[in-house]
């Protein structure tokens, strides 16, 4: 069986909503998922699962949260060749060229992993509607796709 880690960040509840719309669709697609808060998660959970999905928010101007600061460092220690990753974000357009940076910063951090992206990240704004709803289950469609590739009998 395909398992995935979702871990997520937040203080609106957005990026809750966002981890269990993935998960969701995720499970529904046949995947056994563990979904977590990033400040009680440990980065090298991530070697346990063959999908790696982060949603968080970007905090003010373009920082990353500050109870993921630490899972963001350690991320990037880790070898985490032959899994799969993905990055989702709710944020606020509000804030101009910081919109959501957090969900770029994890995917570099995934990139020196050397893990393969599954997926594009995604941005949503605010609370997640129908059309980020849509969005994110193509997500999640993509990463399991993506990982069905890499390892087809």
């Amino acid at each position: 069986m395909v398992t995935a880690h979702v871990v997520f960040a937040t203080i609106t509840g957005n990026n809750e909503d966002v981890a269990d719309i993935v998960t969701e669709k995720l499970e529904e697609l046949g995947c056994q998922v563990k979904e977590t808060e990033i400040s009680q998660t440990d980065a090298a959970e991530f070697k346990q699962a063959d999908i790696c999905v982060v949603c968080a928010y970007t905090y003010d101007e373009g920082s990353l949260p500050d109870e993921g600061v630490d899972f963001y460092e350690d991320l990037q220690t880790l070898d985490l060749k032959g899994k799969i990753y993905g990055v989702a974000g709710s944020g606020d357009t509000f804030y101009g060229k910081y919109y959501n940076t957090t969900v770029d910063h994890f995917e570099a951090a995934f990139q020196q992993t050397h893990a393969t992206s599954g997926a594009t990240g995604v941005k949503i704004n605010l609370e997640p509607d129908q059309a980020a709803i849509d969005q994110l289950d193509l997500f999640a469609t993509q990463l399991v796709n993506t990982y069905r590739q890499g390892h087809a009998d």
